[in-house]
């Protein structure tokens, strides 16, 4: 499965912010913040960036739902923020390829419009690459 991953020299705490805001800006919630960094100081371990925002919205879900109760193992979908090489990245699973193996049309038309919703937050973010 492809990974996006685009980079950015904007800090952690940045991207997190506007990730969050953008999300909301394109009818979306991001439903989980997983902040991997804060978890591991809470056993004294000190890490670079490293989070998770779990994004999706209720109404879609439900179209999830209803096309492939199985599916709903894939959502909310997931979008991961880490430190590297000096600069913070950003990766996703493109929504249309978290979808394909369940070989349905709704599901398939679902993951395109997120494929360009995802972009588009991106986008809005970022990005250099």
């Amino acid at each position: 499965m492809t990974l996006i991953q685009k980079t950015s020299t904007k800090s952690c705490d940045e991207i997190v912010t506007a990730l969050k805001e953008a999300a909301s800006g394109l009818a979306m919630a991001v439903v989980a913040h997983i902040n991997g960094q804060a978890n591991a100081a809470k056993r004294g371990i000190q890490v670079d960036c490293d989070q998770i925002l779990e994004i999706f919205r209720p109404d879609w879900a439900v179209k999830v739902w209803a096309a492939d109760k199985t599916a709903g193992i894939d959502i909310p979908l997931r979008v991961h923020v880490y430190a590297q090489g000096g600069k913070t990245v950003v990766s996703y699973r493109p929504p249309s390829q978290v979808f394909a193996s369940y070989a349905h049309p709704d599901l398939t038309r679902l993951g395109a419009e997120l494929d360009d919703i995802f972009a588009a937050l991106c986008d809005r973010v970022l990005i250099e690459g």
